[in-house]
């Protein structure tokens, strides 16, 4: 464990990649029976893998969270 102290947006961030590590597995495993020959998976699998975009779009919202938040705490420094 470290002792830094969570900043904000470190959960979105942390998050967002964890929804982007599902939706890159499930990419892979609709991808892999195309090259393997086999029968495509359904279409539920598909939508799963539209999860890497949206971990993707979580994860940039924390970065411009903390982003903001610096900015602020660098303002309210200055003043």
């Amino acid at each position: 464990m470290s002792n830094e102290t969570s900043r904000p947006g470190d959960l979105l961030v942390r998050a967002g990649a964890i929804v982007f590590l599902i939706g890159a597995v499930a990419t892979l495993a609709t991808v892999a029976p195309l090259f393997l020959g086999a029968d495509p998976l359904p279409t539920a699998a598909y939508f799963v893998s539209m999860l890497m975009g949206v971990g993707f779009a979580i994860a940039a919202g924390g970065v411009l969270r903390a982003v903001a938040a610096q900015r602020r705490a660098a303002r309210d420094a200055s003043h």
